[in-house]
């Protein structure tokens, strides 16, 4: 097994094409094409967890969170994240990230939170939109079905759990070549006279490259005409955040105890009490506050995350409680989700939970 099965495993559950345009994810050390001996699987990637990997055999770290981030312009051992990388490379440790791909999952780290929190009827917080594209071909009508079987196979025309896939044909014309074209297989300098079909399909927008290798791989055209447009849609299946509600409402006391419980927290931060119970409850691993306004908008009753700022607490407005329960604490059982799902992909091989507890954050 190589760096790249893997990393094929992870990308179907979390594509990186969802990440923030602002994250650094996927292969950030080592080779895809590298052999590996064992996978460990950690929040964070420190010295320390370099150390778990040498001595677990494991030649493949998986980690939620980025190593590198910024950017490096030098490699002298200055920095943690210098000595990270240095000793990696050093010892042929191959490092991914996951991060804000993972973020965006609709089995991800907001997954984990509501199952944690006992939460039902969840749904996507803040769905991310032009997730689905739509490419527009024409192609002689004799070939028409094999390119839509063939575009059918390489992913299009199936969006979340509906088939959405269209062929046009309507719009019939003809194709003229000349003594310069050859726009079907053939003998160069053949003149072609092609009845044409339009199709339409759409499609994920991480399978674009896909698709567009299956059209110019079936497509008998030396030159295809085509168009990819991005849809304005707002995906159900993938975003930021969650909500979802308690099976019984709680007054606010002993729902923060029950996050404390659920979330092995050992000191939560939250805003005033309101006089009401908590129904209705939207949670974000991570720093959160950009989303409290769309806890408001959804009428969350509490709104569970991490990083909040003095002044965070003032937008809580007296319309739901705001509650911080640590970063490293709400994105502590992503590594389980990983674990989990790779011994499930990849059975007879070494997946191993990281031991290391990489909280930056201590508490007196």
């Amino acid at each position: 097994m190589i760096v790249q099965d893997v990393m094929n495993h992870l990308e179907a559950l979390s594509p990186l094409a969802y990440a923030e345009d602002f994250d650094n994810v996927g292969l950030l050390v080592g080779h895809k094409n590298m052999p590996i001996t064992g996978i460990l699987v950690t929040l964070d990637t420190l010295e320390t967890v370099i150390d778990e990997a040498i001595e677990t055999k494991c030649n493949l770290i998986v980690s939620f969170h980025p190593i590198i981030f910024k950017g490096l312009k030098k490699l002298t051992g200055k920095t943690y994240v210098e000595r990270v990388v240095m000793k990696a490379i050093k010892h042929d440790i191959a490092i991914y990230s996951m991060h804000t791909a993972l973020d965006n999952a609709f089995q991800g780290v907001n997954d984990m939170i509501c199952n944690q929190l006992e939460l039902t009827n969840k749904r996507i917080l803040i769905p991310q939109n032009q997730t689905i594209k739509k490419l527009t071909t024409f192609v002689p009508i004799k070939e028409s079905e094999q390119l839509r079987n063939a575009l059918f196979q390489a992913g299009a025309g199936s969006i979340g759990n509906y088939n959405d896939c269209s062929f046009n044909v309507e719009g019939i014309g003809t194709f003229n070549g000349n003594e310069n074209s050859n726009p079907t297989k053939g003998e160069k300098g053949q003149v072609h006279s092609e009845k044409e079909t339009q199709i339409t399909v759409t499609f994920a927008k991480h399978l674009e490259s896909n698709i567009l290798q299956t059209l110019f791989k079936t497509h008998s055209y030396e030159e295809v005409a085509y168009e990819i447009t991005t849809l304005e849609n707002k995906n159900q299946h993938i975003g930021l955040g969650m909500i979802g509600n308690l099976k019984e409402a709680m007054k606010p006391k002993d729902f923060l105890t029950h996050v404390k419980t659920k979330m092995n927290t050992q000191l939560i931060r939250h805003s005033q009490f309101l006089n009401k119970n908590i129904k209705k409850v939207a949670v974000l691993g991570g720093s959160g506050s950009f989303a409290i306004e769309a806890a408001k908008s959804a009428d969350a009753d509490a709104f569970v995350t991490a990083d909040l700022k003095y002044h965070d607490f003032f937008t809580a407005e007296n319309s739901l409680l705001l509650v911080d329960i640590g970063h490293y604490e709400s994105e502590q059982f992503t590594k389980n989700i990983l674990v989990a799902y790779l011994t499930k992909k990849i059975t007879n091989f070494a997946v191993v939970l990281s031991k290391t507890i990489t909280n930056p954050v201590k508490y007196f």
